[in-house]
């Protein structure tokens, strides 16, 4: 079993995960987000390799992750679940009233299972379908 940990990392940390578990047949400026340096960008290290990344931005009290990806080598293996708990605490702890993201279609019942909820938002990238999810979190409760 994998000993696993999770810390923030720099934003150009994210970028060969990204490439090589989201589109690997792009050039590498496709995985690049013009607002990277704003975010908060999380690593998960799992015997010291870095197998999973997520970046989170927020306006106000709603956040949105993007680029969430984990290596392919590294997937099935809990790893995503394990970073996306994290990042749900991390703003939950930060008083965020919302966290969402773009989906990927083919995503959404791993989502679902965290509580997030599709919305009627749709779009299509790089010929993939992707929907936005939200989760509505209720900071009020242990307030």
């Amino acid at each position: 079993m994998s000993v696993v940990h999770i810390e923030q990392i720099r934003d150009d940390l994210t970028w060969r995960i990204r490439h090589e578990a989201m589109y690997p047949n792009l050039p590498m400026e496709a995985v690049k987000l013009d607002n990277d340096a704003e975010g908060m960008h999380f690593g998960l290290f799992a015997d010291d390799q870095l197998v999973s990344v997520v970046s989170l931005f927020h306006v106000e009290n709603d956040y949105q992750f993007r680029k969430f990806a984990t290596i392919s080598s590294a997937q099935g293996q809990g790893f995503g679940s394990v970073l996306l708990s994290h990042i749900i605490d991390h703003v939950r702890d930060m008083g965020g009233s919302k966290i969402w993201c773009n989906a990927r279609v083919s995503a959404v019942d791993f989502y679902a299972k965290f509580g997030f909820l599709k919305t009627n938002l749709t779009s299509q990238k790089h010929g993939i379908d992707f929907v936005i999810m939200e989760l509505q979190l209720d900071n009020s409760l242990g307030a």
